[in-house]
């Protein structure tokens, strides 16, 4: 890399940018009262995401312990605590593959705020990503991987259903039970698990027919209760969440959720995934009792997002690969 950096100007040129994106951040969120803060890297249960995390042993305590895949239940407690609005900015680390788009180590972005949902997260990250384009690059517009993309606000916003119904062309309402969507999985040649449920399917066609379509940002919302452990249900429903993710060119940027703040909601939450890690999914989140316990205190009704920090440096930089930002 140094030796990259001393050939090619233009190397060099997007660490600046990736400094001053950073700095930006930080000064958008401290411009709007949130206090930044550093939580465990090493945890004694990785959670907050399902991924598989890296192990360590502690010589001292002979204990093992985890990475953080996520510092997500730690900020929780904070706003628990009485900080009505907390964000870090740090490395997480997933043992998992490695790809133009995933690095095992990289950089998340993960803020909380009491007292809002949603839509007040939905609002809040196409602010500070429009903001953070013109500051970069005096533009709204971007472009990447051959596309010019406006960032400009307000991003498009769709429903899973609506995106599935629009580009795999199968209504999800209308499929009478889970066999008959996992035989119409088959029928497209894409890979079927026995311990998949209905809104494991949602998302595998999802991610096979919808993501790549999602160029210009748009927020996908109202996720699948299986896929979404953290996240409070939809008034009304007992099967779709208050989430959503943001696209951009065909790739996820930002993940955000109405927190669950139901202490008996979140433990059966906890045990669904633990019968899919039972199952042989390695992914899924770990029980984190601790954090239980901090429910039963009290969480206000609580808006949460994270930012995969080096993904937007890409956008914004116009790079193709997460490496040449790393």
């Amino acid at each position: 890399r140094y030796l990259d950096l001393i050939m090619n100007p233009e190397v060099q040129k997007t660490f600046i940018k990736r400094s001053k994106i950073i700095t930006n951040i930080r000064e958008f969120l401290n411009e709007r009262d949130f206090i930044e803060v550093e939580t465990p890297i090493l945890n004694v249960v990785p959670g907050g995401a399902a991924a598989k995390p890296f192990i360590t042993h502690h010589n001292v305590l002979d204990l093992d312990l985890y990475l953080r895949i996520a510092p997500e239940l730690y900020l929780k407690q904070l706003i628990i605590g009485g900080f009505d609005k907390v964000y870090e900015l740090g490395r997480n680390f997933r043992n998992e593959g490695m790809s133009v788009k995933h690095n095992p180590e990289f950089t998340m972005m993960e803020l909380y705020q009491a007292y809002t949902d949603l839509h007040g997260m939905m609002d809040l990250t196409e602010t500070l990503i429009g903001e953070l384009a013109l500051k970069t690059n005096g533009s709204y517009e971007v472009e990447w991987e051959g596309e010019t993309i406006s960032l400009e606000p307000p991003f498009e916003r769709m429903t899973m259903l609506d995106a599935v119904k629009k580009y795999a062309d199968i209504d999800f309402t209308e499929l009478d039970s889970l066999d008959e969507a996992k035989e119409e999985a088959k029928k497209r040649g894409l890979e079927v698990e026995d311990a998949q449920t209905m809104g494991d399917m949602l998302n595998l066609f999802f991610e096979e027919y919808v993501e790549p379509n999602l160029i210009q940002p748009t927020f996908i919302h109202d996720y699948p209760i299986e896929i979404s452990p953290l996240a409070k249900k939809k008034a009304g429903s007992d099967s779709i969440t208050e989430r959503f993710e943001l696209f951009v060119g065909g790739r996820e940027i930002a993940n955000a959720y109405t927190e669950l703040n139901d202490p008996d909601d979140q433990a059966e939450r906890f045990a669904m995934q633990g019968k899919k890690r039972a199952a042989g999914d390695e992914e899924t989140y770990y029980a984190d009792e601790d954090f239980l316990k901090a429910l039963q205190y009290g969480m206000p009704p609580t808006g949460g997002l994270g930012i995969g920090i080096d993904r937007l440096i890409m956008l914004l930089t116009g790079e193709e690969s997460i490496r040449d930002v790393l």
